[in-house]
């Protein structure tokens, strides 16, 4: 945090003058009575803008220029405001070939401190003093270096292709706050390690991770739950609650987490009508909101738990929901100046409703086309065979949804909607070789008649080739083998 400066504003002494030479200019005195009122307020004390404890005074003749240049101008305290330098902005006590070396160290390590810059540049001037002259104080270096945006950046070592690209956004684009124009237009989530552990029923301490949704315009948390994992699992049982709850939003932002960008979570966005806004590698001020929250979480919440001893995940999930729905959604916001059950209510709502629990349990899924195995009807997910209905046992390709975390049921679909057609489980081989087999019911649309008694058995090609042939007149291009080897 930055100290505040002890400068006064830069048009404190202009509203000072100007409140000396007000009266006069409002009421000019009659000829003869201006120099006692100059000299009157020449022997008055006034308090200086730059320590309101101390008294100063100023001369007469310094009071009549004033008094002139306001009386005529249509800004009087514009007039009477400090005369900006001629070489202000100027580098007079650096050359610009010391400038230059600076820029240069600046590219080479823009890591470092403004006191390394210094030591080092001093080195610079030594090597020739004839060309760099002698080198700047340290708060000159320090206000070049600032006024000119050389500021210190914290980079890796060695960055990644991600970090790079984060710094070159940040370097080349603006950084602005926003909000959404509507309730349920943009909500954002992202997982936090808890600096609490809790202790499960076999005695191991677990870093508890926190998933928290919240919605931009109004700052309402949508859902908030403390897991033992960040995993795809977690991530989408907290976000079907929160579509329970608020509804289906109209966008997401999130950062690039590997439950984040899962097949799963982006399935999921899809099928149910959501824009998915991923914030870029290491940037997480696109994500500012989310990780303000953060500071409330540990700041309140898990301060008051701080004497509870042994912190179990049902207790801090219990402790969570009361403090969410007791104090956050419903304490002022500093920025909204209100409530965000407040902010909520009032709107615009640009939510959706919800779909039932099991759809959307299927859309957070992974959807792949599968081929059925034709001797046995079955196909294969994460290793396991599942068995397709007698039904659609004429379908090669079939479009089928999975959880990678949960093998116990699949779901084969229609391609094109979407539309539910069977629900599988893995093979049961045991119960299969005791139980009996079920005839096949006959699809009447892929059922071919058979063909009418005393029908002819030759087909249409082959009777047009032997036709063909017999009108050579040549005999069949074969010998037969008769019972004599001759």
């Amino acid at each position: 945090m930055t100290e505040k400066s002890n400068r006064p504003p830069p048009m404190a002494w202009a509203r000072l003058r100007f409140l000396i030479v007000g009266a006069l200019v409002a009421c000019p005195p009659q000829p003869g009575e201006l120099a006692v009122a100059i000299t009157g307020l020449a022997a008055r004390t006034w308090p200086s803008p730059s320590d309101p404890t101390r008294q100063v005074r100023f001369g007469a003749s310094t009071i009549e220029r004033w008094y002139y240049q306001a009386r005529k101008a249509a800004d009087p305290v514009a007039v009477l405001a400090r005369r900006t330098r001629k070489d202000a902005g100027k580098d007079k006590a650096t050359r610009p070939a010391l400038t230059e070396a600076l820029a240069r160290q600046y590219g080479a390590h823009p890591s470092w401190s403004f006191k390394l810059h210094f030591d080092n540049l001093v080195e610079i001037a030594k090597t020739d003093v004839a060309k760099y002259g002698a080198p700047p104080s340290y708060p000159t270096m320090r206000r070049l270096m600032q006024r000119r945006g050389w500021l210190r950046r914290r980079l890796p070592r060695h960055p990644t292709a991600g970090q790079e690209r984060a710094l070159a956004y940040l370097e080349h684009v603006e950084v602005r706050s926003y909000e959404a124009v509507a309730v349920h237009a943009l909500w954002h989530f992202d997982f936090h390690h808890g600096s609490r552990k809790v202790l499960d029923d076999k005695g191991v301490w677990h870093t508890p991770q926190c998933l928290c949704i919240l919605d931009d315009r109004s700052r309402i948390c949508c859902h908030i739950q403390w897991f033992l994992n960040e995993d795809t699992r977690c991530l989408t049982h907290g976000l079907t609650q929160a579509f329970c709850k608020r509804g289906l939003p109209r966008s997401i932002l999130h950062d690039n987490g590997p439950a984040m960008i899962a097949a799963e979570t982006q399935e999921g966005f899809l099928r149910c009508g959501i824009a998915v806004n991923p914030t870029l590698p290491y940037s997480p001020y696109q994500n500012g909101k989310q990780e303000n929250f953060w500071a409330s979480l540990e700041g309140r919440l898990l301060a008051m738990l701080g004497r509870v001893e042994p912190l179990t995940l049902e207790f801090l999930n219990k402790a969570t929901q009361a403090w969410i729905e007791g104090e956050y959604n419903h304490h002022d916001h500093e920025e909204m100046k209100t409530t965000p059950v407040a902010r909520m209510l009032a709107g615009p709502d640009v939510s959706r409703p919800a779909p039932d629990m099991d759809t959307l349990r299927r859309r957070f899924t992974r959807c792949e086309v599968r081929k059925q195995r034709r001797s046995d009807g079955t196909l294969r997910l994460g290793g396991l065979r599942f068995e397709v209905p007698s039904h659609l046992r004429t379908l090669p390709d079939l479009t089928v949804r999975w959880r990678s975390w949960d093998l116990s049921t699949a779901w084969i679909v229609e391609g094109q909607n979407d539309t539910l057609l069977a629900t599988i489980q893995p093979i049961d081989r045991e119960k299969n070789g005791q139980a009996g087999r079920r005839s096949l019911e006959p699809i009447p649309e892929n059922t071919a008649p058979r063909p009418a008694p005393g029908a002819d058995p030759i087909p249409p090609l082959l009777a047009r080739l032997l036709a063909e042939h017999a009108a050579t007149g040549l005999p069949a291009a074969y010998i037969a083998l008769g019972d004599s080897d001759d």
